[in-house]
């Protein structure tokens, strides 16, 4: 098989099944058996390098940016694996920061499909994703990986990476049909990516659910556990322009005056989960300067990302309760004279009211509701009703684009536009806002 085009290759993988699209239920849980089969037909090419695998329900995307920047500033070439994309798939593969170009993705896929004729069963699409950058950073012979993963752990595609570090940001609950109805066993399969001799960083901090995280890390083989609070965490967390200015300590040592670019408190807790991860991971206390020198160049796009100014508008990819509540606090790191304005969509495994009450409690009055592209998608109409019951003047639009325009009407110049509630509706949203608003340029966050 030869591929005459990059768009060849990505059909190609487009015609795999998608649970990102279609999620499975608990029933069709996948295994590791494929990505096992697949990464041996590859050779094994997670073996190729140390890695720092990553999961959590909220802040792996965040927590693995700063990590990749933190192993980047302290000289080494690293590859990160993250998911979902926001505009291209190769954002999924990047190395130093730079996505995968077209011709190498469209020439690991074509290895991918020439593998692909040994399997037993056909992989999935996720699968594939995995594979090619997994064996893309052994080709171009990255120093280390940061690999987020994409749902759970256990189960997980990327686990058939043997992290040096394991990183678990937090527990609350997502993916239920696939986790579990409770948080105990969502943790229980999040800390399932921890492996025999590796540290297990965990930024979870309700007591039962830790000692659970450590119990399954202990019996796992993991070397140590460090938990938020007791190994490492974060003293001073303060709005700063642009992010926030953090004070953290780990093992190591005590790290004061950090900035991180991203916006919100919760990032100065994942940028802690990140800091120990990076000394977990060399095993030594870093210099003070470089690590405010890979903080401060962490960049992550549609987690409370600034795209446009007058009116102000955010990007985040909240697309829990747990998430949504992140933001709702994280707004009030932004004033504006003039009203704030909530674009929402999202997918219908959510419970809308849960999803819309903690930005109502922000004091969010305006919503606009739309639905995703996605197949998953819930009816904007769903989702405008539980804004109504929550207080809010809430309305719909027939597409995306309109919604972002309503909004901006709405807040006028001296207001605020937030888009969330989905990543897949704050992608098509981040399109359309980077060419249509003018102001000044993006902040990182």
């Amino acid at each position: 098989m030869a591929f005459g085009s990059v768009e060849e290759a990505i059909a190609w993988l487009d015609d795999h099944v998608d649970h990102e699209t279609k999620m499975p239920s608990r029933r069709q849980l996948p295994t590791l058996d494929r990505m096992r089969e697949l990464a041996g037909l590859l050779g094994d090419p997670q073996l190729a390098f140390p890695s720092v695998h990553v999961t959590g329900t909220n802040g792996k995307g965040s927590t693995a940016a700063m990590t990749t920047a933190l192993l980047g500033a302290m000289g080494l070439t690293v590859g990160t694996y993250t998911s979902p994309s926001l505009s291209k798939v190769n954002e999924r593969i990047a190395r130093s920061g730079e996505p995968i170009d077209d011709a190498s993705l469209g020439a690991v896929l074509e290895t991918i499909a020439l593998a692909e004729r040994s399997m037993r069963e056909r992989p999935t699409r996720f699968e594939i994703l995995t594979a090619a950058g997994l064996s893309w950073f052994a080709e171009v012979a990255v120093d280390a990986a940061v690999v987020e993963v994409g749902v759970g752990g256990t189960w997980d595609a990327t686990n058939v990476v043997d992290g040096e570090v394991a990183v678990i940001t937090n527990i609350s609950y997502d993916h239920t049909d696939i986790l579990g109805p409770t948080l105990e066993g969502i943790a229980r399969d999040k800390v399932g990516i921890v492996k025999p001799g590796s540290i297990a960083v965990i930024g979870e901090q309700d007591p039962a659910l830790v000692s659970i995280m450590r119990e399954v890390a202990d019996e796992a083989g993991a070397a140590q556990v460090w938990v938020r609070g007791q190994e490492f965490g974060c003293r001073g967390n303060c709005l700063a322009v642009g992010g926030r200015l953090v004070d953290l300590w780990t093992p190591g040592g005590t790290y004061d005056e950090l900035v991180v670019p991203f916006h919100g408190a919760h990032q100065g807790l994942n940028a802690s989960c990140a800091l120990a991860a990076a000394e977990a991971f060399f095993g030594t206390a870093l210099d003070p300067s470089t690590v405010a020198q890979g903080l401060g160049a962490a960049k992550m796009a549609g987690r409370l990302e600034v795209v446009g100014r007058h009116p102000l508008c955010l990007l985040d990819g909240a697309h829990n309760v747990a998430g949504m509540q992140a933001l709702a606090c994280a707004l009030g790191d932004f004033s504006v004279d003039g009203r704030t304005v909530a674009v929402v969509g999202m997918l219908t495994e959510r419970d809308p009211s849960a999803m819309l009450a903690p930005l109502a409690d922000a004091g969010v009055r305006s919503l606009v509701a739309c639905t995703p592209a996605s197949p998953r998608a819930q009816p904007a109409e769903v989702v405008a009703g539980a804004g109504t019951a929550a207080g809010m003047d809430a309305t719909t639009a027939i597409s995306v684009p309109d919604a972002v325009s309503r909004a901006l009407d709405i807040a006028g110049i001296d207001g605020l536009v937030v888009v969330t509630g989905s990543l897949y509706l704050v992608a098509e949203a981040r399109a359309h806002l980077l060419q249509t608003v003018s102001s000044v340029p993006p902040l990182a966050g």
